[in-house]
C-alpha cells in the first residue's frame, strides 16, 4: 500500500517512497551503484531486489528484469515493481489482484508505481513532476513524491517515506556509494519530514553553488531576520547570526558572505 518513483540520473540511481506503513525505507527501496535501483512494493518479495540485481548486473535490461522476476513467483499478481538500470531502461509491474487503484508508468530513466491509491493522477502527478524538475536527482525524486502526496497518496494516510539515492564514491568523504540515505519511520506527515531531512543533508553535506545563492539584503533580509527572530535568534551581523544557529564549521567554508544557500532558508522556514 505504497508509492513510489524509481529513476536514473546521469550516474546517479535512486528511489523515493511513500507509505501509510511503518518504516517503508526499510522494504522498499533499493539500489546499486553502477546496476540500477528498484521499488518492491504491495505484499513485499523481499527476493526481488538481490535477484534483480543479479540480473541486471548481469546486463539483462530493467524490462526483462521485471519480467522474469514476476514470471518466477507465483504470488506476483499480488505484487507491485519498479526497476531502472544504469543504462536509464525501466520496467514496471502491478500485479491483477493489488489493491485498487494501483498502476504504474515509465519511460527513459524512471519507473513510477502504486497501490491503494487515491486514484491514477497520484502516479501521473509523480511522473509529471519528475520529467518537469531540474536539479540532483535527490531533488527530483522527492518533488516528485511531494507531487504524489499532494494528489492524495495513499488512500489510507500517511505514516513514512524514504529517500535513497546512490553514485559511485558519492558517499561520506568518498567511503561508500550511498549519496542520500534518509527515512521517517512513523510521522503524521513523512514526505514534508523527509523534505526538511532533505535540507538538513544538503546543508551537512552539500556544495554551495554560488549562482544560485540568494543575497542577504532586500526582501530576502528581511525574511532572514524575521526567521531569526522567531527562533530567538537576532542581530545586525546576519551572517554572524547564521553561523551562530547553525553551529556547523563547513558553513564557513562554503557560504559566500552576504547571501544565503536555498536549502538554509528552507530549513530556517521549517524550523520557526
Amino acid at each position: 500500500m505504497t508509492f513510489s518513483i524509481v529513476a536514473r540520473d546521469g550516474d546517479q540511481l535512486g528511489v523515493a517512497v511513500a507509505s501509510k506503513f511503518l518504516a517503508v525505507g526499510a522494504f522498499v527501496p533499493a539500489a546499486t551503484a553502477g546496476v540500477g535501483a528498484i521499488a518492491s512494493q504491495s505484499f513485499v518479495n523481499l527476493r526481488y531486489v538481490p535477484d534483480g540485481f543479479a540480473l541486471l548486473a548481469d546486463g539483462v535490461p530493467a524490462p526483462e528484469s521485471v519480467a522474469r522476476l514476476t514470471a518466477a513467483d507465483e504470488q506476483r499478481e499480488s505484487r507491485q515493481l519498479g526497476i531502472v538500470d544504469a543504462e536509464g531502461r525501466s520496467g514496471t509491474f502491478t500485479g491483477t489482484t493489488c489493491i485498487d487503484w494501483a498502476g504504474g508508468s515509465c519511460g527513459p530513466g524512471y519507473a513510477a508505481q502504486g497501490n491503494c491509491l487515491a486514484g491514477p493522477e497520484v502516479v501521473d502527478a509523480m511522473e509529471k513532476t519528475f520529467l518537469a524538475t531540474q536539479g540532483p536527482l535527490s531533488v527530483r525524486l522527492l518533488t516528485a513524491l511531494r507531487a504524489g502526496d499532494d494528489a492524495g497518496g495513499d488512500r489510507r494516510g500517511r505514516q513514512s517515506a524514504a529517500l535513497y539515492v546512490v553514485s559511485p564514491g558519492g558517499g561520506y568523504e568518498g567511503g561508500s556509494d550511498v549519496l542520500v540515505d534518509l527515512r521517517v519511520d512513523d510521522s503524521p506527515t513523512p514526505v514534508a519530514e523527509l523534505t526538511r531531512l532533505l535540507g538538513l543533508h544538503d546543508l551537512y553535506f552539500g556544495t554551495a553553488d554560488p549562482d544560485t545563492l540568494l543575497p542577504l539584503s532586500g526582501e530576502t533580509g528581511e525574511e532572514v531576520r524575521g526567521l531569526l527572530a522567531a527562533l530567538g535568534r537576532t542581530g545586525e551581523d546576519l551572517d554572524a547570526v547564521l553561523f551562530a544557529w547553525m553551529g556547523w564549521e563547513n558553513y564557513e567554508e562554503r557560504h559566500v558572505p552576504g547571501s544565503i544557500d536555498p536549502v538554509v532558508l528552507a530549513a530556517l522556514r521549517q524550523a520557526s
